[in-house]
């Protein structure tokens, strides 16, 4: 057998061998009462820790343990998102700076402060040369990855990129919350002007814009109307912060707990974002509306629809997975409140589009899909739209293509990424996280390798 045969035959073996040991039971978890995804079986998150940052409301758990579906509730620092973004809006304003600084403080900033806040930011939104060099010349078409690995090379550039104090921790944040835009945009222009030889635009940041503004001027130029940069700037708020259960928070909570540097912890969290399961749900939810769209001949018949939902649920439609995505979620039941606010603006900017033909089939397609679930599967569980159900289509009214979607929600979450790993860092008595794992295999002795 040749040098390669013998290598793909070798491959070929050791993976039919991992089919083998990565098989366990399932009975076996109940029987051990282990909570397989840190999850209990009501489906509630194992609780593992303690936060001041983010709380995700969407039950309320009675004295005998049971469970009472609610209409969601996302609370940052205390406040609620809808009171924050509904004063934001009434202002029409930007909003996305001033939760970042409470986020990173726990304080909401005066107007003094905020100014300052803001321009701290426009200030440190260019890129080192190196840096920019390094994304105008890298090669791939994943931006994500573009996203981590420039994260870890910003480490290069840190005088004290180890130094865990509690000033070096905030500039740091601060550094990392301005770049991410910067970075997105021109990775995803190199990204154009390497697969679809675009002209290469290399735009710089304009002082007095929000950091919704300037990553679409950065992107696009100025094409782009205000109820655009609104609506995204509402978009970076419902994504900014969502407690610390969130695998992607979790994850930098646990690469913090053993002291890394702040930058290998916030590119563990892109890593997570990165799967399809978290942040790249609402590219599904995409895929699908897409899928229905070009199937249903009556957007209006509500009829046709439950058709198309029962064939996806039966497995015999779109990616035959029996999901219906953007529907459910782990914690909120009667609503989820970031959905709700984001249909508010979504609707208005439609009608800017004329486009709202579309989004009136979305609430249609909502609206069936809960009904046909709970007729099929009946409603042990209380299901609701979650925010990836409208996020998509909103991004596409906007005109940001899809290889962003999912590094936009990097962009958002990057402040209650650093307001986490900044809370494990400085709460007395940290300890290291190390859940346990309990082997199930049988114990064997050793056979030697002449034997074997």
């Amino acid at each position: 057998m040749k040098a390669n045969g013998k290598k793909e035959y070798l491959i070929y073996k050791l993976s039919d061998q991992m089919k083998g040991c990565t098989k366990i039971d399932a009975e076996l978890f109940k029987k051990m009462d282990v909570k397989r995804g840190l999850r209990n079986e009501d489906g509630t998150g194992v609780l593992v820790g303690l936060t001041n940052i983010g709380n995700v409301v969407g039950y309320d758990r009675l004295p005998d343990g049971s469970l009472v579906p609610i209409d969601g509730k996302l609370y940052l620092r205390g406040y609620e998102v809808s009171e924050i973004v509904h004063a934001i809006e009434k202002e029409q304003r930007f909003g996305f700076e001033e939760v970042a600084y409470l986020l990173l403080s726990g304080q909401l900033p005066d107007s003094d402060e905020l100014a300052t806040f803001k321009q701290l930011l426009y200030n440190n939104m260019p890129l080192e040369k190196n840096t920019l060099l390094h994304i105008i010349e890298m090669e791939g078409h994943d931006i994500m990855n573009i996203l981590a690995r420039s994260v870890l090379e910003f480490y290069t550039f840190d005088d004290n990129p180890d130094d865990t104090s509690r000033e070096n921790l905030m500039r740091q944040s601060i550094e990392l919350m301005s770049k991410f835009p910067t970075i997105i945009a021109y990775a995803y222009n190199m990204l154009r002007h390497g697969e679809q030889g675009r002209s290469l635009h290399i735009r710089h940041p304009q002082n007095g814009l929000s950091l919704a503004e300037n990553f679409l001027f950065m992107l696009k130029g100025y094409d782009y109307t205000v109820l655009d940069a609104r609506t995204l700037d509402l978009l970076l708020i419902l994504h900014s912060e969502h407690g610390g259960g969130n695998n992607s928070t979790f994850t930098v909570r646990v690469t913090s707990s053993t002291g890394s540097d702040t930058y290998s912890s916030i590119a563990a969290g892109i890593g997570s974002l990165k799967g399809p399961k978290h942040g790249g749900a609402n590219l599904k939810v995409c895929e699908m509306t897409e899928f229905l769209k070009s199937h249903i001949s009556d957007w209006k018949d509500e009829s046709e629809i439950a058709r198309h939902i029962n064939g996806i649920l039966n497995k015999e439609m779109f990616d035959r997975q029996g999901l219906v995505y953007g529907i459910g979620h782990a914690v909120y039941t009667l609503s989820d409140p970031r959905a709700v606010l984001l249909k508010e603006m979504a609707r208005s900017l439609a009608e800017e589009k004329g486009r709202l033909a579309e989004f009136e089939f979305l609430e249609r397609v909502e609206k069936v899909a809960v009904e046909t679930i709970y007729k099929a599967k009946g409603r042990s569980k209380t299901l609701c739209a979650n925010v990836d159900f409208y996020s998509g289509f909103v991004y596409d009214l906007i005109g940001i293509p899809k290889d962003i979607y999912t590094p936009l929600f990097a962009m958002a979450r990057i402040v209650g990424w650093c307001a986490h790993r900044n809370e494990e860092l400085n709460f007395e008595g940290r300890r290291i996280i190390r859940p346990a794992y309990k082997c199930v295999t049988d114990e064997k002795d050793y056979v030697d390798i002449n034997s074997r």
